[in-house]
């Protein structure tokens, strides 16, 4: 467990946390590349995951704040993991919505989120869906983007497991 300890010590800096942000906001970015660039209309779960992504970005955020304070990093932990799961869940039943188009089973017509925070309402041009779930309109290495979003979400609950690992790895002993 003491070959975990650099993890840890590099989880206490703030770099550690802006460099998680700046994942987060290349994966955004790519988004409203496709999105505006690109022309591809994002569908309802595109939108809630871009809503998980950013769940990430927050934590970041968070542990960026106090990276050696236990309850910030603590906290940002547990929003990292918890925007990784929850876009890994949307991810893999998009993909289901993708591999398996069914009239019975299909996503929702609207984008549904709590009354105080419309984002879709305050920022149409990030949050506002207007794709069809189950088209599959970009492809790379035969992997459809929501495809990529598995990787990308399982990828981060990989790394994250590596770091609350870390968390309880001790300095290695320099005295033998």
């Amino acid at each position: 467990m003491n070959t975990l300890y650099p993890i840890r010590t590099f989880s206490l800096q703030r770099k550690a946390w802006i460099l998680l942000l700046f994942c987060i906001i290349f994966f955004e970015s790519c988004a409203l590349f496709f999105q505006h660039v690109m022309n591809l209309a994002p569908c309802v779960m595109c939108i809630y995951e871009r809503i998980a992504m950013l769940s990430i970005g927050i934590a970041a955020i968070i542990g960026a704040i106090a990276p050696q304070n236990g309850f910030f990093r603590w906290v940002g932990l547990a929003g990292w993991g918890i925007g990784a799961i929850k876009g890994l869940t949307l991810a893999l039943q998009h993909v289901e919505f993708q591999l398996h188009p069914s009239p019975f089973h299909t996503c929702d017509i609207f984008v549904t989120l709590p009354n105080w925070v419309p984002l879709n309402k305050w920022m149409p041009w990030m949050f506002k869906a207007y794709g069809d779930c189950s088209d599959i309109v970009w492809q790379f290495l035969s992997l459809s983007m929501p495809q990529w979003l598995v990787v990308v979400f399982a990828a981060n609950l990989v790394a994250l497991a590596i770091v609350i690992i870390a968390q309880f790895s001790r300095k290695p002993n320099t005295l033998r």
